[in-house]
Parts: C-alpha cells; structure tokens; sequence
C-alpha cells in the first residue's frame, strides 16, 4: 500500500499541468494581455466550505510552469481538514501569470480536494471496524494517479491501479473461461506473481472461489445479512470485499458485518469539486 503523501511520479504530475494548460491557454490569454506587462499581484484561496485539502502539487505546477519566479506559500497541508472561509494559500507574482493560471490551478485543487474529501467521510463511517475503503479504476481519464493520491489522502486505500496490476476475475471472464475454478487456476497460470481476486454473486461461487484458492473475493451486491453470513463462512481464510451499491448511508452496517474491504466508485466516480475562490489583488502596476 502506497502511503498517502507518495505524490504521483513528477512527471506524472508534470504531464497533467501540461494537458491542462494547453487546453486552457492554448495560443495565449487574450484577456490577460489587457493587463501590463509588468504588473504584480497577490491573490489568496480561500475555501467556502469544509474540506480536507489536496491536490497542492498540481496547484503549484500550474503556476511554476506558467512563470517560475511565482511565490505560494502554503497555510495548510494535504490531508488537513480546513473549515469553511479558511486561507489556503497566498500567491505572489505576475498579475497576468495570477489570473492565466487562475482555473487551471483551482481545477485541479477542487477536485481533488473533493476525492479527499468524500473518501473522508466514507473512511469516517467505517471508522472503529476493520473494514478497509477503497477506490476503484471509475476515475476521470487522464487523472487516476491523481485521483487514487486524493483516496489516499483522504485515508482510503487503493485498489489495483489499472488492469496490469492485479487479477479481477469478473462475470464476462467467468463465462469465457467456464467456471471461477478455471478462470483462478489459468489467472495463476499467467501471472503467477499478481493478486487474484474473482467475483461471486452468491454462496455457490463463493464456496468455488475459496477452493480454487482465489486470493480475495468481491461479493458482489449481497444483502447484509448474506454479508454477515458470508464473513462466518470464510472464517478468515481469504480477505472479503463488498461492491455495488455501496452509498455512503450503508458503509457503517456493511463494515459491522465484519468484512475486510469495501470498494466505492462514488469516490472518484461522483466526486463533488470543494468550492473554492481565488481572489486577486493588483499591488504594483
């Protein structure tokens, strides 16, 4: 497990800022260019609600690429819980680097401020069970390194990054290979070295799953009470996950069921941007 302050690989972070630019600015800031050349500005981010800060990085890449000579300073820290009105952060430069970089900057801080956000109240109902939130690979394309540091900000934990990384054994590769038996044993075949989970929809395959030796198994849309069932069957012997229909009113009575792992696309998937404003000061025209 990655810990939740291992950004993304610089690069990574780099590459996002450059996309995000470039489909911003594009050929230039024509509304910029009615300000001179040289003027300076200060601004302050202020959130209007409450919120657990992330995404500074890419805030500051955004700024750094744009002019590097801009100052941040920063008055909180990823992973903080900030109340509403609190100053995020001061910036100091150029009035057109400020107000070029301006929606760039507070996208990518809103919205990841919002995955750390959400996953926080998630990770907060299940808190006191042994029950583990995760995320899913449901995030917006271009950002899932992003997005799964936001998970992990807002203490969840990540589930397999891509389709590289791990076996998820699924209804349509069920039915292709013919039984989950069959399915775990060639997965174990080819990739000897990676996690193996398989999903099961009732006892029947959950009972397969376990002979065939899967790693973990994802009960899939189980009632609670066939969770708590489940968990007494198992007995411990392969971790448990829960997925569909995970909403955040449920999370507490599934993780009481006793279930080591709940995974939840609404982290990344209907994730609600912080609502956040910069405000722009011209000091030295």
């Amino acid at each position: 497990m990655l810990s939740p302050r291992v950004l993304p690989a610089r690069d990574t972070i780099e590459g996002d800022v450059r996309r995000a630019l470039t489909e911003d600015v594009g050929s230039g800031d024509v509304t910029a260019d009615l300000l001179p050349a040289h003027a300076r500005a200060r601004a302050r981010v202020i959130t209007r609600e409450a919120a657990v800060l992330c995404g500074s990085a890419w805030f500051d890449e955004c700024f750094r690429q744009l002019d590097a000579s801009t100052r941040i300073e920063w008055r909180a820290a990823d992973g903080e819980r900030v109340a509403a009105g609190s100053v995020l952060c001061q910036i100091e430069g150029t009035a057109r680097t400020l107000v070029t970089g301006e929606r760039t900057a507070l996208n990518f801080l809103q919205t990841l401020s919002g995955t750390a956000t959400t996953t926080a109240a998630y990770v907060d109902a299940a808190r006191g069970t042994r029950t583990t939130v995760l995320d899913t690979r449901k995030t917006l394309p271009g950002l899932r390194a992003a997005q799964k540091y936001a998970v992990r900000v807002g203490g969840g934990e990540n589930h397999r990054i891509g389709l590289f990384d791990a076996v998820l054994i699924k209804e349509n590769h069920i039915a292709a290979a013919g039984s989950i038996a069959a399915a775990v044993l060639r997965a174990r075949a080819l990739h000897p070295g990676l996690l193996v989970e398989t999903e099961v929809e009732n006892f029947a395959e959950l009972r397969e799953a376990l002979a065939a030796g899967a790693d973990r198994i994802m009960l899939d849309e189980f009632e609670l009470h066939e969770l708590a069932q489940a968990v007494a069957e198992v007995g411990g012997r392969v971790p448990l996950e829960v997925s569909g229909s995970v909403a955040l009113d449920r999370v507490r009575a599934i993780a009481e069921t006793g279930v080591d792992y709940v995974s939840i696309g609404a982290l990344t998937k209907h994730v609600r941007a912080v609502d956040l404003s910069m405000r722009i000061e011209i000091v030295d025209a």
